[in-house]
């Protein structure tokens, strides 16, 4: 009965609520990016989402778009600015993702939604974490965020979806709001985990498949 219904209608309710209280600060992290990094204000990037159905993220900008001789990007943590790294160190950056959920997108409470690239990477019981909505934040996010090594965070996820209920919601969102104040368990600069994952990913499922040669 949550899962189904009363989810939708609390991420309705809530990401209309705090995207009406928010607009002050939206409007005035929205103007600094423009003076900071330039236009786009706005940052999209395809993600899955329910049942691996791909949408557009929303997210601040935080990086500029500097490239090198050829017309390729910088690296990430050459482009990374002071500001960015107080946009996303204060988790400002995320507040586009309300717009995600009041569409429908996304859920204020479920696993990250991360790159389209890491889907051919999930074992078959990391894949139930498409099976629910991402979320702005989740049991991962709580429990060490980018901290975790990836086994560990899809094991969150899993556990999450197994276990997902109105209770464990209003846990997740308590902790996530103190996370966010002490500034917790946030690494500002994810590039290099991002980075290693597929690499990470692909030896353990050679090492997985070894195994079961065995």
């Amino acid at each position: 009965m949550y899962q189904k219904y009363v989810k939708r209608v609390l991420d309705i309710i809530i990401s209309l609520t705090a995207l009406l209280v928010l607009s002050p600060v939206l409007i005035t992290v929205a103007v600094l990016v423009r003076i900071k990094l330039g236009s786009p204000v706005i940052f999209h990037q395809e993600r899955p989402g329910f049942h691996e159905k791909i949408f557009k993220l929303c997210k601040f900008r935080s990086m500029t778009q500097e490239c090198d001789e050829e017309g390729n990007l910088l690296p990430d943590a050459v482009r990374l600015t002071k500001f960015g790294r107080i946009l996303r160190a204060t988790s400002l950056d995320e507040l586009p993702e309300l717009w995600n959920i009041l569409k429908g997108d996304m859920s204020l409470i479920g696993p990250r939604p991360l790159l389209v690239s890491y889907l051919p990477y999930y074992t078959q019981q990391e894949r139930l974490r498409h099976t629910v909505r991402p979320g702005l934040t989740g049991l991962a996010q709580v429990n060490g965020r980018n901290l975790l090594d990836w086994d560990k965070r899809f094991a969150k996820d899993v556990e999450y979806v197994k276990n997902l209920s109105f209770g464990l919601d209003v846990k997740i969102f308590f902790l996530t709001v103190k996370k966010v104040f002490v500034h917790e368990d946030i690494t500002v600069d994810t590039s290099q985990a991002e980075g290693n994952f597929a690499k990470i990913r692909q030896e353990r499922i050679k090492a997985h498949q070894k195994e079961e040669q065995v």
